[in-house]
């Protein structure tokens, strides 16, 4: 499926009581450029919980079933003051999250949490704990926070696979908006492969897409498939209003699950990083452009591994049928070994390295073929 372009103006679905949240950010660099021992406790469903039926579940089911495991989460910040006298103040934001594991993990989104100086957590009887960040990753927008709650409470929802998500499939959005705890909205997956931006502007890959209503205070609950699987966690919306009269986008649940084990395990998350803005060169307008087909360079990224190696951004542009594409920049054909022909097929390569791994890049120059042993760095936060 195509990919649309990344969205600019996406809003982050987290509530605050003084200022509202900040939206997604502009050009989207990715894995590309920037702008603790593994739990013992069960992040499955326990036998307590009904098995999955190969019946769908009806969105009443899956509520009950579900209610449980979503939280309320209300962080405490301190905020930079507009009073002429200086200083700062609080601010309170809210948002939503789910049980996670059995020793008290909760999943949630990382602008949830982001800059916190307390975190509460209220379970579904009314009962409310204080929490603490585990770690966030503000590149995939996934937080982890830990609370010490009665057993009782921690009942974990179960992952999904999101890779096998299709459009038309239906959802359930668990979560808190206005604070409105346990409200349930449903809908259909209206779009998959999306690409969504990060809070730190980075791209996020395999959003959901979803019509199911969501609003400020959602961010960090589950969307559910219809056998009750997280399949993604509520994130943003596009919306002209600023409402639920959008689209909704979720994390997808192989990304959340990848992301928190990480955070569980070191308090933090590293990603590779090229240290580069690409855009894709169809096969169709390659000879047009004078270009190679691939994903070329548009800009190279200072103290970045693509800058160490001498790799060279785009100089100009050029039109063709109405499509405006980057001019002069060496076109990336292969990365690792692995043929790139669009500018997702590098992001992945690079997603699927690590900091310090060395890898052979190759490229066309003003129509030479060349290959360069590249580094990759650490993404900047």
């Amino acid at each position: 499926m195509t990919r649309r372009p990344p969205i600019a103006a996406l809003i982050a679905v987290v509530a605050a009581a003084i200022l509202a949240g900040a939206g997604g950010g502009a050009a989207i660099y990715a894995a590309l450029s920037a702008g603790d021992d593994a739990p013992a406790a069960s992040v499955a469903v326990t036998d307590s919980r009904p098995a999955a039926s190969t019946t769908p579940l009806s969105v009443n089911e899956i509520y009950s079933r579900s209610y449980k495991s979503v939280v309320e989460v209300t962080v405490t910040s301190n905020a930079e003051s507009t009073d002429p006298f200086g200083g700062s103040r609080q601010q309170r934001g809210q948002g939503s999250g789910f049980v996670y594991d059995t020793d008290g993990h909760i999943v949630t989104n990382q602008h949830v949490v982001d800059g916190a100086t307390s975190v509460n957590v209220t379970f579904w009887n009314g009962t409310t704990a204080k929490a603490h960040v585990v770690g966030t990753d503000a590149s995939t927008d996934v937080a982890v926070i830990d609370v010490d709650a009665p057993e009782s409470l921690l009942v974990p929802l179960e992952l999904g696979d999101s890779g096998d998500v299709e459009v038309g499939d239906g959802v359930v959005a668990i979560g808190s908006p206005f604070g409105l705890e346990e409200t349930v909205t449903s809908g259909i997956v209206s779009a998959v492969d999306r690409q969504i931006s990060s809070p730190n502007g980075f791209a996020i890959d395999d959003a959901i897409q979803t019509d199911a209503a969501i609003n400020h205070g959602n961010s960090g609950g589950p969307l559910l498939d219809t056998d009750g699987h997280v399949i993604g966690v509520t994130a943003q919306i596009e919306s002209q209003s600023g409402g639920s009269d959008g689209v909704g986008f979720a994390i997808p649940s192989d990304t959340v699950g990848s992301i928190a084990s990480e955070l569980i395990d070191n308090g933090k998350v590293e990603h590779a990083y090229l240290g580069v803005s690409v855009q894709t060169i169809p096969a169709a307008v390659a000879d047009d452009l004078g270009l190679a087909a691939g994903a070329e360079i548009v800009e190279v990224r200072n103290g970045g591994a693509a800058a160490d190696a001498g790799l060279k951004g785009a100089t100009g542009s050029r039109t063709v049928e109405g499509e405006t594409y980057p001019t002069g920049g060496d076109v990336i054909t292969s990365f690792a070994g692995e043929k790139i022909e669009t500018s997702d097929d590098l992001q992945h390569a690079v997603e699927s390295k690590q900091p310090g791994d060395e890898v052979e890049v190759t490229y066309v120059r003003d129509g030479d073929r060349h290959s360069v042993q590249v580094t990759l760095a650490n993404r900047p936060s």
